[in-house]
């Protein structure tokens, strides 16, 4: 990653810029955008030509920053203010596939966790840019997109600019009117056109789209394993909370059927499989079978299972470079662990599969290879059920465990059972997850009693202004 990163900082870098959301503000030379812009990247290290394309109603632009927006190459585009994002993410998304990796984007807008958070989080996933995002206002939760920086708008226009500020006459840039698909090499000649009854009927009779079209949504599921990915390691992390054995299952068919499932779609590499839960409610045959085909068992209560099937996944991940896959089996891996995940294959490419009890009622933001309903992905292993039953008539205790039982409550782990259940019913044990439950219960309490006291301060703080406000008129 750290060398793709490197050829990045030489590559190309285009900027795509709202104008609406972002405008230079008051008492700032328009001139200062793009060295500004420059200088930022400079700073972070990054030296390859910048393309910079300002979106907007340009019929409302004065003339004399649309002359300094061109004197310093940053190209104009004039769109009505209502279809700036859709055309920008198309623009966007025809630069990436003229445009492959290493190379740069730079979003300057308030749009992003409104408007292009989604599908350019799941573009991400498949092919990686290094983002760079500015904004006049600070999204209000975080973003799926993994971005290398990010800066307020204002603040990074009064930064140190690359080059001392250029006044000087138009360079040849482009000024395009999307109504007209017309490219305009002047100020005056743009701004004649965007005057004319020509344009005005084209607006009316070509109005552009104004709802950001995905190209992701159009993606299929279950796709064939690709050569990089065909032998490569997998790693399941399994909820058995929310995924759990059927009744009357046997639970040695679990291994069979993922692997008959991932062999169906081409992958032959080894597979490694974690199943979480609160073991001490799972009865013992389950781990044992699954122990026996050299599935690993960690418990954790059920509050606990998805942070620490994340910390699993990450832990594996980092210690297993690309190409590899790895897969979750969860109902509610979107809900709780979608930004996460996305944001990791951001960072690091690798395959991701994804199993459910029941289909999710949109598509997750996690970009997956292979998707599959639990009950239909155990019964993969149909050709092996008539092996399986022939070993029942044995005793089950002869069958000697691989799997590893871990406690990722306690942080250890044992080689046996018995050993693993009498750990589980300790009393150090059952002291360590009493101790972790009120220490978090603590936290959560901490943390309502900041927010509650953060929102009281605001409301005295909005009352006081609103008082000084009525004084002065007085």
């Amino acid at each position: 990653m750290s060398g793709k990163n490197d050829a990045a900082k030489t590559g190309k870098i285009a900027v795509w810029w709202d104008m609406k959301d972002c405008p230079v503000p008051e008492g700032i030379d328009d001139h200062r955008v793009r060295p500004s812009i420059e200088g930022a990247f400079k700073e972070q290290g990054y030296s390859g030509p910048v393309s910079i394309t300002a979106y907007g109603d340009q019929k409302q632009t004065p003339e004399h920053v649309l002359r300094a927006l061109s004197s310093t190459g940053v190209a104009v585009v004039h769109i009505g203010s209502e279809s700036t994002c859709a055309v920008m993410y198309l623009d966007m998304v025809k630069w990436r596939e003229d445009n492959p990796p290493p190379a740069t984007m730079m979003i300057i807008t308030n749009q992003m966790l409104d408007v292009f958070n989604w599908d350019l989080a799941r573009l991400q996933q498949r092919t990686s840019y290094n983002i760079f995002l500015a904004y006049s206002i600070r999204p209000v939760a975080a973003l799926f997109v993994y971005t290398r920086k990010e800066w307020l708008w204002e603040k990074l226009l009064h930064r140190t600019t690359s080059t001392s500020v250029d006044t000087a006459g138009e360079l040849s840039t482009v000024f395009h009117c999307e109504f007209c698909s017309l490219d305009c090499q002047s100020v005056k000649s743009f701004k004649k056109h965007l005057s004319t009854k020509k344009h005005a009927i084209e607006e009316v009779l070509n109005p552009q789209p104004t709802q950001l079209v995905s190209v992701t949504k159009r993606w299929g599921k279950n796709y064939a394993a690709t050569p990089e990915y065909a032998t490569a390691k997998i790693h399941v992390s399994w909820d058995m909370s929310e995924c759990p054995i059927p009744d009357g299952y046997d639970a040695r068919r679990v291994r069979p059927s993922l692997e008959g499932a991932f062999k169906e779609l081409g992958y032959s590499g080894p597979v490694s499989i974690t199943a979480f839960g609160d073991h001490k409610q799972t009865p013992e045959r389950h781990l044992h079978a699954l122990s026996s085909t050299g599935i690993d068992v960690a418990h954790a209560l059920p509050e606990f299972i998805y942070g620490r099937m994340f910390d699993d996944l990450k832990q594996w991940r980092d210690n297993n470079p690309t190409p590899t896959t790895m897969m979750i089996i969860s109902d509610g891996a979107e809900i709780l662990l979608g930004g996460c995940l996305a944001r990791l294959k951001q960072l690091k490419k690798y395959n991701l599969f994804w199993a459910y009890s029941f289909r999710p009622w949109k598509m997750s933001v996690m970009l997956t290879s292979a998707e599959w309903l639990w009950d239909s992905l155990l019964a993969v292993s149909e050709t092996k059920r008539h092996v399986l039953r022939k070993c029942s008539g044995s005793s089950e205790s002869v069958v000697e465990s691989t799997g590893m039982f871990y406690c990722k409550m306690c942080f250890s782990k044992r080689k046996r059972l018995d050993k693993f259940m009498k750990h589980l019913s300790s009393k150090k044990h059952i002291s360590e997850e009493e101790g972790i439950t009120e220490h978090v219960e603590a936290s959560e309490k901490r943390r309502l009693y900041c927010l509650k006291a953060k929102r009281m301060f605001s409301r005295e703080q909005a009352v006081e202004e609103s008082c000084l406000v009525e004084v002065e008129k007085l």
